[in-house]
């Protein structure tokens, strides 16, 4: 009997209601390993690990909700999220895309060593925590509203750009202890945030021509995933938070 094949181009759909995150991932592994390269993924509600430990350039488009741990472990594939996703989106990813057209729950970007991920609107808390770069790669995390506390906690590497865009003229982010423990990497920050916000470990500075660089580049991208004016972001104030020692808390644990 003759397989079923798929021509690239062509995009393999998937009705995930009613279907466990067990099976829904076991289907997309079996259609990864076949050869198929798009896919879309209708009635996704809370379905757990979508797209978890693929490793190839496979393009994911995902109608719902994704539960945790989206393309945790992830090593090449985009995946394109028409709504919110959960906690834990990218996990530990090492390449690829993650596209998310609407919020992002706690940790996105947790651990994650390479490839980038665009929120439009809001994250929850810890977003960007322990991102780190591993030889040539740099993971990006790009947030286009704001987020909650402890944004940047323990980052070792890494580009975190959080935007501001649904902040109201002169209106402050509200998240507190921001880059707490932060030893590595950098975060740009469109809009306004007080002193007291931020974390013990890590400065404030002007942006460098080097910076100004950095943001065209993700705001460039980000502008293109969700229909804004890269120029016009840019226009914004924007500032450079940045780790003031490599070992933070080195000292505590020293003899």
């Amino acid at each position: 009997m003759a397989k079923h094949r798929i021509e690239a181009n062509q995009v393999m759909k998937i009705d995930a209601g009613g279907v466990l995150h067990r099976e829904l991932n076991a289907r997309l592994r079996h259609a990864v390993a076949n050869g198929t390269q798009r896919i879309q993924i209708h009635n996704v509600y809370g379905q757990r690990y979508i797209g978890t430990d693929l490793g190839k350039p496979v393009e994911i488009e995902i109608l719902g909700t994704p539960g945790n741990d989206l393309g945790a472990f992830m090593d090449g594939p985009r995946i394109i999220v028409r709504g919110n996703a959960q906690d834990g989106c990218g996990n530990t990813m090492n390449e690829g895309e993650i596209v998310i057209y609407g919020r992002a729950g706690d940790i996105v970007g947790l651990s994650a060593r390479g490839g980038k991920i665009f929120v439009r609107e809001d994250a929850g808390y810890r977003a960007g925590i322990h991102m780190k770069e591993y030889g040539d790669k740099k993971p990006v995390l790009v947030i286009g509203g704001t987020a909650q506390d402890f944004l940047g906690e323990y980052m070792a590497g890494g580009i975190l750009i959080l935007l501001g865009l649904n902040l109201s003229e002169r209106a402050r982010h509200k998240a507190n202890f921001v880059g707490t423990g932060m030893h590595g990497g950098v975060i740009y920050l469109g809009g306004g945030i007080e002193d007291h916000q931020l974390g013990k470990e890590v400065g404030v500075a002007e942006l460098e021509e080097k910076d100004y660089h950095i943001l065209q580049k993700f705001v460039g991208e980000f502008a293109s995933h969700f229909g804004y004016d890269a120029g016009e972001i840019l226009k914004h104030d924007f500032y450079k938070l940045f780790p003031l020692w490599l070992r933070p808390y080195g000292r505590l644990y020293a003899y």
